[in-house]
């Protein structure tokens, strides 16, 4: 029965999928911590025009990928597809103008109708930050550096290149703007229907544009570094100097863009091929009108987001399961006294799992099987005598252990 199977495009994270994914997780946000980036969540639904302001009408996320119903009470909410206008809207209602800097660490899943493909489903978990309130370039610097300090603290840092590009400011993009309308309208036949819809709408998303004959005429537009004022090339030269410093290896890449009107100055993704194709790991980009546009104070912003299934996947095999003791009763006399016991070791920060049924040797193939370090074994002879046998796995020596110093003589399992 398809009622019995996982919606198209979800997937259920069983045990080592949700300890690769856990292992992600927490290393970014024990590294976030350390950049001073504290941990928030906000809903995963908001209302639609949260997304429909912030990520534009015309794109493709708002009129192809978001999940939009109408709930009980007549309005209309989104399912998050990403989380940067979540925090936004979150800075604002929650009053943090007064506060700022402020560093937000955030973790968890993200929803877009999309054609599932390998690290990328309709429900995916997103890891990312955003620091609020700095309109620095010291502020890309810290937050592109905590991205590379993710990487490197995942192993993966090695498999990663950072391509980097500056959109300027309002002035340097409204004038490269102009120039890409021009550029393009010499080839408005020839560019697909996408190009051709975003040309008056929005030029600077033609440059995402995949489609191959696209593609040829991007590569003969103007380049965005041409039509950068003086305030926009010192901020970019102050980014690649810091980055210089903290020996933060980069690539200009030109045709690095974002196309919604908010977003300036430094854009950049940490990207991979040892996927099978080349793919954003982090990407992110300062994005100063956000907030203002939402309603809130100008505040300027800066910030980046990562997707855990493609870390995890370019991670390798998950950690492994966490060894834990077992605790193995030998008759109906002891059952009771093993679940007491079981209580106080883990009280005591034991990991323990209880051998449930069967006779010993049934429960310690099922130790075996769960690869605990240490089995505790006892029956009624051992609790007349106030004590226990401690078997040692992985060497298979055994000793016999009063059961007030055990919490003590466990002590290289805790």
């Amino acid at each position: 029965m398809a009622l019995l199977q996982p919606v198209r495009g979800t997937h259920d994270l069983l045990a080592d999928e949700t300890r690769a994914h856990n292992r992600v997780t927490e290393t970014a946000r024990t590294t976030a911590l350390r950049y001073g980036f504290e941990e928030v969540s906000t809903p995963i639904f908001e209302f639609s025009q949260v997304f429909k302001r912030t990520l534009g009408d015309t794109s493709d996320i708002v009129t192809k990928e978001m999940y939009t119903f109408t709930d009980k009470g007549g309005d209309e909410l989104t399912l998050r597809p990403e989380n940067t206008a979540g925090i936004a809207r979150s800075f604002i209602s929650a009053g943090l103008g007064q506060q700022v800097p402020v560093k937000v660490f955030y973790s968890g899943p993200m929803f877009r109708y999309e054609r599932p493909q390998k690290g990328r489903l309709r429900q995916f978990h997103q890891i990312g930050i955003e620091l609020i309130g700095v309109a620095q370039p010291q502020a890309d610097i810290e937050v592109i550096a905590c991205g590379a300090r993710v990487l490197d603290e995942l192993g993966v840092i090695g498999l990663a290149t950072l391509e980097l590009n500056t959109l300027g400011d309002t002035e340097s993009r409204a004038a490269y703007r102009d120039a890409l309308v021009e550029y393009f309208s010499g080839f408005t036949a020839d560019l697909s229907q996408d190009s051709q819809d975003r040309l008056t709408r929005n030029p600077l998303r033609i440059l995402d544009s995949k489609n191959e004959g696209d593609r040829k005429i991007i590569a003969g537009a103007p380049l965005f570094a041409d039509y950068l004022n003086g305030e926009s090339s010192d901020h970019f030269a102050a980014v690649r100097a810091g980055l210089d410093a903290l020996d933060i290896a980069y690539t200009i890449n030109p045709r690095l863009v974002r196309g919604l009107d908010y977003y300036c100055h430094t854009a950049f993704e940490f990207t991979t091929e040892a996927l099978g194709t080349q793919g954003a790991l982090i990407a992110g980009g300062r994005y100063d009108g956000l907030i203002g546009m939402m309603g809130g104070s100008e505040t300027p912003g800066i910030g980046w987001a990562g997707g855990i299934e493609r870390l995890a996947m370019l991670c390798g095999d998950p950690p492994p399961r966490p060894r834990a003791i077992a605790v193995v009763p030998v008759g109906d006399v002891a059952q009771q006294a093993a679940l007491v016991l079981s209580e106080k070791l883990r009280r005591n920060e034991y990991r323990i799992e209880i051998a449930y049924s069967g006779n010993l040797s049934r429960r310690m193939k099922r130790a075996n099987k769960l690869n605990v370090c240490a089995a505790v074994i006892f029956g009624e002879d051992e609790l007349a005598r106030d004590a226990v046998t401690v078997r040692h796995m992985d060497t298979g020596e055994q000793e016999e252990v009063p059961l007030t110093s055990l919490p003590d003589y466990l002590a290289r399992y805790r």
